[in-house]
C-alpha cells in the first residue's frame, strides 16, 4: 500500500516537473518539503538532501573574502516511472486553490498588522524636530562638502585591503599560547601580578585601548623577566643563549608594536584635537546662535578666585581641591607646569628665585591657545613668541609688585587662565621653591615664609600635592619630601614626579636607584603614583614640541624602560597630566558638596548676626556703600551750581576786602593822607593803585575766589542732613574733598583778564549820583571804625586795663604795661601840642620823650617809644578821618564843582568809592568764572577722584571701615561662594 502511494506521488512529481505552467526549476524535487521527499522516495534518505547554497554578495571592503567558500553540490536523483491516476488533476487544483486563499489571507492580515504596529511605534517615538540644533550644521552639509563617490573610488581594492589586515591565524595561535601560559599553576601566572606599591591607584589609567596595551606590555615584561630568571637556572649553555635571544627578539617586537600603536593613537588624538578645535571655532562664531555656558573648570576657578579675594592670606580653610605644585628651588616645577600647559609661560632664570608669589593656573579646553589674567581682558596668543615674551614679562612685573618692601616673597595669588585644544581641565597653584639657605639679597625670613605658604596650601585635606624632585641631584639633598611627608603621611593625595631623568640616567652609577625612587622605596614619603619626566635639555629657548619629541625619543631608547625599571604608564608628562587631571576631578566630586554645605552654614550664621545688630539697615557691602556715597557727593557738587549769583558776589566781595583792606589803609590811604594838598594826594593814590593792580591785586582776587569755592564745597560736603546722615561716609567725603582740592587749579588766564578789568575800574573817578556818594562814605566809615576798634584793642593790651576795670574786676597792670601807659601819656601830650604832626617821630622828639620819662623814674627804650607812637598816632588819624567823613556827607555838591571855591576837600571819599567799585566789579567777574568754568571743572575733578578711588580697593578698605562694613562684606562673599558652588555642583551632576 505504501509502495503504491509512493509511486503515485512520484508520478505527481514528474508531472509537476514536466508541466508547462511557465515555472522553470533547476531541481523540481527540491521545491518539495523535506518530509514529503522522505515519504515519496523512501529509497532516497532525507539526510542526504542539501540546502540550496546561500548566494550572498560579499562586500569588497570585507576581510572575509580571503576565506574559501565551499559550494554545495546537489546529488543527481533518478526517479523511476510511477503509475498515475486520472483524478490527480482535480486534487491538485483543489490544493492549489486552498494554498492561494491561505497566502492571500495571510498577506492581507500580516500587512494590516504590520501597518498597525508601525503606526503605534511611530506614535511612541518622541518628536526630534526641536533637537536638530544638537547636531552641528556642517554634519548636514557633509554631502555637499564631501564627494563620497570620489572617495569610494579612491579606496583600495579588496585584495589590497586584505594584505593590510593582520593574520588572524597567527593571532589565534599567539592567544592560545598566551592562554596556556596564563592558566592556573603555570610558571608565568605570577608574572602578571602587580608588584609596585601604587598598583591599585594605577587601575584608573588602564581604560580604553591604550590602557589595555599598557597592561599587556606590563604582563609580557613580567613574563620576560620570569623567563630570564628561569633561563639562568638552566644547565645547558646553548639553551640559555637561545632563551636570551628569544627574549630579546620578543622584547624588540613588543617595543615595535608599542611604538606602532602609540603612533596610531597619537595620530587619532591629533585628528580629534583638530576636529574639536574646528567645532569650537565654528561654535565660537555663533553658527548655532545659542548662548554658550561656562565650562566646569571656569566655574570652579571663579569660586577659587572669590575665595582668594575673600581671604588673601588663605586663612578661611575652604578645603576645596587644588593641585599644589611644590618642590625644591630649580627642581623643574615651572618646566613641568609649562609642559602640562603646553606653552613657555613663566619667567625663567639660571639658579635664581623666579617664582616669588603663588600663581594659580586654570587649564581648560578652547579653540585657541591663549592666556589671560583674571583682572584683565587682554588675551595673549601662546602660538606667537611676542605674546609669550609679553606674558612672561607681565607675570614677572606682577610678582615684583606683589612683594612688599623688605620682603622676598609674597602671599598674594596671581590668577592666570590658559585655554587651548587638548588641555586637561584642572586648577594648579605654583608655589615658590623651597630653599635650605637664605642668600644675600633675600629677606631674613624668606625661608620661613616659603615654608608657611607651602604648609598653608598643603594642609588643605582635599589638595592634591604634586611633589617635584630633581633627578639629577642626590635624593638625600631634597627638602620638600620631608615637608610633604609631614602634610600627607599616608600619601593619599600626593603624586611624586622625578624630573631630569635623562641627566639622572647619565650621572647615576646604579640605575636601580632610580627604580627605587619610582617604586617609593628610597624615600619614607608615600604617594598615590610615581612618574618620571624629561622637561628639556636645559635650553630656555626650546619649544614645547621639541621638548616633547626629545622626551619621547629618550624614553624609547632608555634602558630604564627596556629593562622594565620604569613602566610605560609612569613616564612622559602627557601621562602625568592625565593622571593629575583624573585625581583632581575625583577629589572635586568627592568633596565639593561637603564644602557647599559648610559655606551654607556660614552664610546662615552671618545673616543671623546682621539681623540682630542692624535690623533696619540694608546689607550693603563696601562697593555698594561706595556707590551710595558717590551719588551723595555728586549731588552735593551739583548743589554748587544752585548757589545764587548774589550769594557768590557778597561772599567774594566781603572776603576780598578782608584780604586787601590792610594794604589799602596802610600802604595807600595813610601815605597819601600825609601829603600837603589834594593834587599830591591824587597823584600818590594813582601811583599806588597802579602798582598794586599790576602785581598783587589780581593774584589776591583769584586766591579769594578759589578759597571761597573751597569753603562752599566743604560746607556742602560736611553738612549733616538730619536723621539721614550716615557718619560711615565722613572719612570718604573728607578724602574726596582733599584730593579734589589738591588736583584743582584755577585757570591761569583768569589773572590777565582780571587785571585789565580792575585797572579800568580803579581809573574811574566819576561818582554819578548822591546815592553812590553816600554809599562810599558809609563804606569808608565802616572801614575806619573797624580799624579804630582794632587799634583801641591793641592799645588796651599795651597799657593794660583802665581804672574802671581795675576797680570793678580787681585786675592790675604789669610793670611793662605801666611803662607803656606812661609812654602813651607823654606821646598824647605831644599830639595835643601839634595836631598836624606827621606820622613819624623825629629823633629829637624821641629823645625828649625818653628824658621826660626818665625824669619821672621810668626807663624807656627808644624802640618802645616808636612802637607806642605808631598806635597812638593811628588812633588819632582814624578819629580825624571819621570826623572828616561826617563833614563830607554834604560835600557831593562841591564834588560836582570839583571843590572850586570851597575849603572842603573829600578826595579820600573818592578813593574809597573807587575801591568799592573795583571790589564789586571784581566780585562779579569772579562769580562768572566760578559758575561758568570752575564749578564744572571742580565737578569733573570730583568724578575723576571717585573713579580712581573706585579702582583702588585698598583706598576703599581704608576709608570705609567698621564692623557693619566688614560683616556685610563677609556676607556678600560667602553668599556668592555658596551660590557659585551650587551652580557648579548642578553642572557637575549634569555632566555625569
Amino acid at each position: 500500500m505504501w509502495r503504491t502511494r509512493a509511486a503515485a506521488a512520484c508520478v505527481i512529481c514528474r508531472s509537476l516537473a514536466n508541466s508547462s505552467y511557465g515555472i522553470k526549476r533547476k531541481s523540481p524535487l527540491q521545491n518539495l518539503h523535506l518530509v514529503s521527499r522522505s515519504i515519496h522516495h523512501p529509497y532516497y534518505p532525507s539526510a542526504k538532501f542539501q540546502r540550496p547554497p546561500l548566494r550572498i554578495s560579499i562586500q569588497q571592503l570585507s576581510s572575509l573574502n580571503r576565506l574559501p567558500l565551499h559550494k554545495t553540490k546537489l546529488l543527481n536523483v533518478k526517479h523511476g516511472y510511477q503509475s498515475h491516476r486520472n483524478f490527480w488533476l482535480a486534487r491538485l487544483a483543489s490544493r492549489l486553490l486552498r494554498v492561494r486563499y491561505l497566502i492571500l489571507g495571510s498577506a492581507v492580515g500580516g500587512g494590516y498588522t504590520a501597518k498597525k504596529t508601525y503606526e503605534q511605534w511611530k506614535d511612541m517615538m518622541p518628536d526630534l524636530e526641536d533637537y536638530k540644533w544638537i547636531v552641528p550644521d556642517f554634519i548636514w552639509e557633509l554631502d555637499e562638502l564631501v564627494d563620497f563617490e570620489k572617495l569610494l573610488k579612491a579606496l583600495p581594492d579588496a585584495d589590497d585591503l586584505a594584505k593590510l589586515m593582520p593574520d588572524f591565524d597567527k593571532i589565534g595561535e599567539s592567544l592560545a599560547s598566551l592562554k596556556g601560559f596564563l592558566s592556573p599553576g603555570s610558571p608565568g601566572e605570577t608574572a602578571f601580578r602587580a608588584t609596585d606599591q601604587g598598583y591599585d591607584s594605577d587601575k584608573q589609567f588602564k581604560k580604553g585601548l591604550l590602557g589595555e596595551l599598557i597592561l599587556l606590555q606590563q604582563q609580557i615584561q613580567q613574563h620576560e623577566e620570569e623567563a630570564r630568571r628561569a633561563a639562568g637556572f638552566s644547565s645547558q649553555q646553548k639553551r640559555k643563549v637561545s632563551d636570551k635571544e628569544k627574549i630579546d627578539q620578543l622584547q624588540e617586537e613588543l617595543l615595535r608594536t608599542q611604538l606602532k600603536y602609540q603612533r596610531m593613537l597619537e595620530r587619532l588624538e591629533k585628528e580629534n584635537k583638530e576636529l574639536r578645535k574646528l567645532v569650537l571655532q565654528r561654535d565660537d562664531k555663533g553658527i548655532h546662535q545659542r548662548k554658550l555656558k561656562k565650562s566646569l573648570i571656569d566655574m570652579y576657578s571663579e569660586v577659587l578666585d572669590i575665595l582668594s579675594d575673600y581671604d588673601a592670606s588663605y586663612n578661611t580653610q575652604d578645603h576645596l581641591p587644588r593641585v599644589v605644585v611644590v618642590g625644591d628651588q630649580s627642581a623643574g616645577k615651572t618646566s613641568v607646569l609649562e609642559m602640562i600647559a603646553q606653552a613657555r609661560i613663566f619667567p625663567r632664570g639660571s639658579g635664581e628665585m623666579m617664582t616669588r608669589s603663588p600663581v594659580k593656573v586654570t587649564l581648560s579646553e578652547g579653540p585657541h591657545h591663549v592666556a589671560l589674567f583674571k583682572d584683565s581682558s587682554r588675551e595673549f596668543d601662546l602660538t606667537k613668541e611676542e605674546d609669550l615674551a609679553a606674558l612672561r614679562n607681565e607675570i614677572e612685573i606682577r610678582m615684583r609688585n606683589s612683594v612688599k618692601e623688605g620682603c622676598t616673597v609674597s602671599t598674594e595669588t596671581i590668577s592666570l587662565s590658559v585655554k587651548g585644544p587638548g588641555l586637561q581641565r584642572m586648577v594648579l597653584v605654583d608655589l615658590p621653591g623651597v630653599i635650605s639657605t637664605v642668600t644675600s639679597g633675600m629677606a631674613p625670613d624668606t625661608k620661613e615664609t616659603i615654608f608657611s605658604i607651602s604648609k598653608a596650601y598643603m594642609q588643605n585635606p582635599n589638595a592634591i600635592i604634586l611633589c617635584i624632585q630633581d633627578g639629577s641631584v642626590d635624593a638625600e639633598r631634597s627638602i620638600v619630601t620631608d615637608l610633604v611627608s609631614q602634610m600627607d603621611p599616608q600619601g593619599k593625595r600626593t603624586i611624586f614626579v622625578l624630573t631630569k631623568v635623562d641627566l639622572a640616567e647619565k650621572n647615576v652609577a646604579s640605575p636601580n636607584r632610580i627604580q627605587q625612587i619610582i617604586e617609593g622605596k628610597l624615600f619614607p614619603m608615600k604617594a598615590l603614583g610615581y612618574f618620571a619626566v624629561v622637561t628639556g635639555k636645559g635650553n630656555s629657548s626650546e619649544s614645547i614640541e621639541s621638548i616633547k619629541e626629545y622626551e619621547e625619543e629618550f624614553f624609547q631608547n632608555s634602558k630604564l624602560l627596556k629593562t622594565s625599571m620604569l613602566k610605560a604608564h609612569q613616564v612622559t608628562t602627557k601621562n602625568l597630566s592625565l593622571a593629575v587631571s583624573d585625581c583632581f576631578w575625583k577629589m572635586v566630586r568627592e568633596s565639593v558638596e561637603q564644602q557647599a554645605d559648610a559655606f551654607k552654614a556660614t552664610r546662615f550664621n552671618l545673616e543671623t548676626e546682621w539681623k540682630n545688630n542692624y535690623p533696619r539697615l540694608r546689607e550693603l557691602d563696601r562697593n555698594e556703600l561706595f556707590e551710595k556715597a558717590k551719588n551723595e557727593i555728586l549731588d552735593e557738587v551739583i548743589s554748587l551750581t544752585q548757589v545764587t549769583p548774589k550769594h557768590w558776589e557778597e561772599m567774594l566781595e566781603k572776603t576780598l576786602w578782608e584780604r586787601v583792606s590792610t594794604h589799602v589803609i596802610e600802604n595807600i590811604y595813610l601815605p597819601a593822607a600825609q601829603t600837603a594838598n589834594s593834587g599830591t594826594f591824587n597823584t600818590t593814590v594813582d601811583i599806588k593803585l597802579k602798582q598794586w593792580t599790576d602785581k598783587q591785586l589780581p593774584n589776591k582776587a583769584v586766591e579769594v575766589a578759589w578759597e571761597t569755592l573751597q569753603e562752599e564745597f566743604s560746607r556742602f560736603m560736611t553738612e549733616k542732613k538730619g536723621k539721614e546722615h550716615d557718619d560711615i561716609f565722613d572719612k570718604l567725603k573728607q578724602a574726596v574733598k582733599e584730593e579734589t582740592i589738591k588736583r584743582h587749579k584755577w585757570n591761569e588766564r583768569a589773572e590777565d583778564s582780571l587785571r585789565v578789568i580792575q585797572h579800568n575800574a580803579l581809573e574811574d573817578r566819576s561818582i554819578s549820583d548822591k546815592q553812590q556818594w553816600d554809599a562810599a562814605i558809609h563804606f569808608m566809615e565802616e572801614t575806619l571804625q573797624s580799624r579804630l576798634k582794632d587799634t583801641e584793642s591793641v592799645i588796651e593790651d599795651m597799657v593794660g586795663p583802665d581804672w574802671k576795670k581795675r576797680w570793678l574786676h580787681w585786675v592790675g597792670r604789669t610793670k611793662e604795661q605801666n611803662i607803656r601807659n606812661e609812654t602813651k601819656n607823654e606821646l598824647e601830650k605831644l599830639i595835643k601840642c601839634n595836631e598836624d604832626h606827621p606820622a613819624y617821630l623825629a629823633n629829637d622828639e624821641v629823645t625828649t620823650v625818653r628824658k621826660n620819662l626818665e625824669a619821672r623814674g621810668v626807663a624807656v627804650d627808644p624802640c618802645l617809644i616808636k612802637d607806642t607812637w605808631h598806635q597812638i598816632y593811628r588812633r588819632y588819624f582814624l578819629k580825624s578821618a571819621l570826623n572828616h567823613c561826617n563833614l563830607c556827607r554834604r560835600g557831593f555838591y562841591y564834588y560836582q564843582k570839583h571843590f572850586v571855591d570851597s575849603e572842603l576837600e573829600c578826595n579820600d571819599i573818592v578813593l574809597f568809592w573807587r575801591i568799592q567799585r573795583m571790589l564789586a566789579i571784581t566780585a562779579n567777574t569772579l562769580r562768572q568764572q566760578l559758575t561758568n568754568t570752575e564749578v564744572r571743572r571742580l565737578e569733573k575733578n570730583v568724578k575723576e577722584v571717585l573713579e580712581d578711588f573706585a579702582e583702588d580697593n585698598e583706598k576703599k578698605v581704608m576709608l570705609l571701615t567698621g564692623k557693619r562694613v566688614q560683616l556685610a562684606e563677609d556676607l556678600k562673599k560667602v553668599r556668592e561662594i555658596q551660590e557659585k558652588l551650587e551652580a557648579f555642583i548642578e553642572a557637575l551632576h549634569q555632566e555625569k
